[in-house]
């Protein structure tokens, strides 16, 4: 008996193979097949009250606001770390003795500049929550107020001429932050920007 090697194919079969359609498991739907990969850009809800709601919950924001917070802290702290390293170096120094004050300067900075930052922005999550749920609307009077009340607390401990500059340069912080956003929402197309 003998075997035919897939090498070993008749014309014949090859032909009949060619022939053969796919299986296309849209075909009784009559969409092009161009179609069917167009995904909406919009997010899609599954209740109409969630496609209403434009803003996250008090814990996302808690959680939103204290990462970034944290990251951002964290980076710059790193940073200012890193050139307080470099330039402490002296001239007999080793690479290796270089090296670790670099690393040392920018722990102790990015951790420091890191935890501030956190702070202040489970602050203003906290408070910015608050004030929503107070005053029943979502607007940029909450997140200005917010601001304020963040940077007075923030300095309170420093005495009142202290928290009341703190409280001004938020409320001022947070007031640019949302004029960007509402000119980016304005003037860059398609793009969709959450909520500061």
């Amino acid at each position: 008996m003998a075997f035919n090697h897939p090498n070993n194919q008749s014309n014949d079969e090859k032909n009949r193979s060619n022939q053969q359609r796919l299986y296309n498991p849209y075909q009784d739907l009559q969409i092009p097949v161009q179609k069917l990969y167009e995904l909406p850009t919009q997010p899609e809800y599954l209740f109409q009250e969630e496609s209403v709601r434009q803003r996250r919950s008090w814990g996302e924001n808690l959680t939103y606001y204290t990462g970034c917070g944290y990251l951002a802290g964290a980076t710059t702290g790193a940073a200012k770390g890193f050139v307080e390293g470099v330039r402490a170096s002296e001239p007999g120094d080793t690479l290796k003795l270089r090296v670790n004050r670099v690393l040392n300067a920018s722990g102790l900075n990015g951790r420091q500049w890191g935890n501030r930052a956190g702070v202040i922005g489970l602050m203003y999550a906290g408070i910015e929550s608050g004030i929503v749920a107070v005053r029943d609307t979502d607007d940029v009077l909450n997140s200005v107020a917010a601001g304020l009340a963040t940077g007075a607390i923030y300095k309170a401990a420093s005495g009142p001429r202290a928290a009341a500059v703190a409280g001004a340069i938020g409320g001022l912080a947070v007031g640019l932050a949302v004029a960007m956003k509402q000119a980016l929402k304005r003037y860059v197309p398609g793009g969709k920007v959450t909520k500061v």
